[in-house]
């Protein structure tokens, strides 16, 4: 993982005939992806290079993105399926008490009454309710819902969350 930047959007296809190119974000964070002007692009063939965004607009749930100098489809197309990053320090902030998803990837989940490391937080998944903290606990996967009943302390600089499982919820 690399934890030195953040990425925004990634492409997923040219749009149109001028360039454009079609996105989806990566963010939550309000504004980010049409405020956006200059970042990186991590191309399919893991080079970055620097873009400008002249232009970026919502179409369909996800953003039409248009790049200075890239005026073609045959130009658009060498950005299928590229990650549009920025360095770590450009991410936008959250809040008191929310948390990046890729702070807490990697954290240790350790059970508030016994003191025992369940696992590392190693995805999420989400289903329109809280988000889940995907951990494989004794070698199987366990979904833990991500809310302050449960997720009772988030300690990200140490990278420990703190956990008061309900009963049961390990043997789901």
């Amino acid at each position: 993982m690399d934890r030195d930047r953040v990425v925004l959007a990634e492409i997923s296809r040219p749009r149109g005939i001028r360039g454009e190119m079609l996105a989806i974000s990566q963010t939550d964070v309000p504004g980010r992806i049409e405020g956006l002007r200059r970042a990186q692009a991590r191309l399919a063939d893991g080079s970055d290079v620097e873009i400008e965004i002249s232009e970026a607009w919502p179409y369909r749930g996800d953003w039409v993105l248009k790049l200075a100098g890239v005026d073609s489809i045959d130009e658009a197309d060498r950005f299928r399926g590229a990650d549009i990053w920025v360095p770590l320090a450009e991410r936008g902030s959250l809040p008191d008490g929310e948390f990046f998803q890729s702070d807490l990837l990697g954290c240790t989940i350790v059970d508030e009454a016994t003191g025992r490391e369940l696992g590392v937080v190693d995805g999420w998944q989400q289903y329109g309710g809280p988000s889940l903290l995907q951990v494989q606990v004794d070698g199987r996967e366990v979904l833990i819902p991500f809310v302050e009943q449960i997720c009772r302390k988030v300690d990200s600089e140490a990278r420990i969350i703190r956990v008061d499982l309900p009963k049961g919820l390990l043997e789901l």
